[in-house]
């Protein structure tokens, strides 16, 4: 793309970008850290319209609500930046821009002023913007002198003072807390020292081994990015580097911990720079990689075979495929809620249109000296090194990297609380690093449930459907392969057990899940579906056809227009399968236990709902639907099929491995006799 594409000038105008027009942001060559610096002043200018007289608030384009008040969702729009230009300035960057912020502080933290925050309440949202401004008073000194002696103590009143005895919710927000008494500590602000050790404390007790930490207490199973990128990590080594002298201890066992979770967090990254979005809050896009720079920010000493090239890698590959996301921006540049493009559907409920400025955590790696080797190393791919396949214990992940994309088969994680699409964050069976996941924007048939790697039971004829949310699971290992075990209950008196299989390097673009159905007190209809994959031909754009071998385009059997499930064509036999070829690849499912054991399962392609997927807007999702009566039990073998598009991958080769059907193992054969 050319670098010489123009636009008007953000600090007069506003950034306008029209019809095929390229943010600045995408056309930056991303090679050192100036040329990073450079991403972030293009992230950051086009807010400057949206700031509010005294510069106090930045109210987003897009006038979605959410479940906090306005003002608070304004104040995100102006703190999470902060994440960013903090890193900046700690890094001995600049920003023209800069003193908005240090106006926008003043103004917001005056309660006699026109712009008022406000004090925050019990779990309040007000706690959460308290972090960033915490962290960018910790690391950037101009900001706190630049208040002024009234504005110090109007800071010190709100962040710190107002907080301490609140109530927050028992997740990581605690780590919201401890920094902003850090931001004040480092500036002699008055601060709590008891508060910020209580939570820490208390904050331990999440550690479950190994690295990991869970997103809450005892008897929450919940590790996403807040585990790592988005919160516990991350806060963890900015705590060891910038409370290191004062509390030692800790921060050597944060570092520790950090080197043991790095092995098992490269999983997440492919060699396209695509992280596998996994549950809630994936909008906050490029955070997902914050990690690896505050490994580097805090003097972390890697672990092998990781090398700093390889860490500056895993960095650099993910900015840049961000940078081909060119539909994630609204039209004045700014970010909007959503993942791939704007999407309302997977968004939870706090994000507002200034949430997804939490992406800016992945400029820490600006606050990196630029003699740090993260920096003077050359770029390495680290996936010359991590296995290919690999267990998690404690995430309940399978990680794959077979088949070109990464990979994980998941198990038991769910979400404590009400979530929009919780069976889909969570509960589905496999997350792609290519395909990502889908949400049901709609409760009403297959289409708008758009159950990509998950199984679907109705009782109702096929107008609701349940899928995995709660279940208990366990790692197990047969024949020298990890395996993913899951009991799960969609309705009371329907039972199911589930196993994960990962790819091999035999069948590099299979896995396998197995499903014992046992419908004890009512029949129940299936659908068991595969990843969902770009459904719009190359040419035109329309909805795929009939597979074409000289196109190398398609479906089988042929897609047909939503709820026209009666037409022949749309149908085939379980083990015939289903398929999907478009410009992003192939994905298909075959059903491989048999016509006796698995009752007769056929294929078919559900044409989901548009904006279901986090990376494509239209989707099909090659499907096998089945019926288990009252009283009785089937077994569901299914073999689910991913050849993703790629650098060095011809599109003659999409369907290369979709006859080369992976044998059901002989453990699990002695198990569907037994069970």
């Amino acid at each position: 793309m050319s670098t010489s594409t123009t636009h008007p000038n953000p600090a007069t105008t506003g950034l306008v970008l029209g019809y095929a027009a390229a943010h600045p942001f995408s056309v930056i060559p991303l090679t050192d850290r100036s040329s990073v610096q450079s991403l972030l002043r293009a992230l950051l200018d086009p807010l400057e319209p949206f700031f509010s007289p005294l510069k106090s608030r930045i109210r987003c384009p897009g006038a979605t609500a959410v479940r906090f008040d306005q003002t608070a969702s304004e104040v995100e729009g102006i703190c999470r930046p902060l994440w960013g230009l903090a890193c900046l300035l700690a890094g001995g960057g600049e920003y023209r821009g800069s003193g908005w912020w240090v106006e926008g502080i003043r103004a917001g933290t005056d309660p006699t002023g026109k712009e008022f925050w406000g004090f925050p309440k019990d779990n309040d949202q007000r706690m959460v913007e308290m972090c960033p401004l915490g962290f960018a008073l910790a690391v950037a000194p101009g900001i706190w002198e630049g208040l002024g002696e009234e504005g110090r103590g109007n800071v010190e009143r709100w962040l710190g003072n107002s907080i301490n005895e609140k109530d927050m919710p028992n997740t990581n927000w605690l780590w919201f807390r401890v920094f902003a008494n850090l931001g004040l500590k480092k500036n002699g602000g008055k601060f709590s020292q008891e508060r910020l050790d209580a939570d820490i404390q208390h904050l331990e007790t999440f550690y479950r081994g190994d690295g990991w930490s869970n997103d809450g207490p005892e008897g929450i199973h919940q590790m996403d990015y807040y585990s790592s990128s988005f919160a516990i990590h991350f806060l963890q080594l900015l705590y060891s580097k910038l409370a290191g002298e004062d509390d030692p201890e800790r921060a050597a066992e944060f570092k520790k911990r950090a080197q043991m979770a790095a092995l098992d967090l490269a999983h997440y990254y492919d060699e396209e720079g695509r992280a596998i979005p996994f549950g809630r809050s994936v909008g906050y896009r490029f955070a997902m990689v914050s990690f690896w720079g505050a490994l580097a920010y805090a003097d972390v000493e890697l672990p092998a075979p990781l090398t700093w090239g390889m860490v500056k890698g895993i960095v650099m590959r993910h900015l840049r495929w961000w940078q081909t996301q060119h539909d994630m921006w609204s039209p004045s540049g700014t970010l909007t809620v959503g993942y791939s493009y704007p999407n309302m559907y997977m968004a939870e409920n706090y994000n507002s249109p200034g949430s997804p400025y939490w992406a800016c955590l992945a400029f820490i790696c600006l606050a990196v000296p630029e003699t740090h080797p993260f920096w003077t190393s050359k770029e390495e791919n680290h996936w010359d090194v991590v296995p290919k396949v690999k267990a998690l214990k404690h995430p309940g992940h399978i990680m794959s990297n077979l088949g070109g994309h990464c990979m994980l088969l998941s198990s038991g994680q769910a979400c404590s609380y009400p979530m929009k699409g919780t069976h889909a964050k969570y509960g589905a069976f496999a997350y792609s690093s290519a395909y990502g996941y889908s949400v049901p924007p709609g409760l009403f048939t297959l289409e708008q449930y758009a159950l990509a790697s998950q199984l679907g039971l109705s009782d109702d004829g096929g107008e609701f459907w349940k899928a995995r949310r709660l279940s208990t699971s366990s790692l197990i290992t047969r024949e020298d392969s990890p395996v993913l075990l899951s009991h799960w209950s969609p309705f009371p008196d329907v039972h199911i057990t589930t196993y994960l299989l990962p790819p091999t390097p035999a069948t590099p673009n299979w896995h396998i899940r197995a499903h014992h159905i046992r419908a004890e007190g009512r029949t129940v209809l299936t659908a068991d579906g595969s990843f969902a994959i770009r459904n719009e031909r190359a040419a035109d754009g329309r909805y795929l056809d009939a597979y074409d071998p000289a196109t190398c385009e398609g479906t089988r059997p042929k897609l047909i227009g939503n709820y026209d499930v009666a037409t022949p064509e749309a149908w085939a036999g379980g083990w015939e399968g289903a398929f999907a070829v478009s410009s992003r690849g192939a994905v298909g499912i075959r059903a491989l236990e048999g016509e006796e054991i698995g009752k007769g399962r056929t294929a078919t392609l559900v044409n989901a709902d548009p904006n279901s997927n986090l990376v494509e807007s239209r989707t099909a999702i090659p499907t096998l639907q089945g019926t288990v009566g009252k009283g009785e039990a089937a077994w569901y073998v299914t073999g689910i099929y991913a050849k993703p598009s790629g650098e060095g991958v011809r599109k003659e080769e999409y369907l290369g491995g979709w006859e080369g059907v992976p044998e059901i193992p002989g453990w699990l054969r002695e198990e569907m006799k037994t069970v």
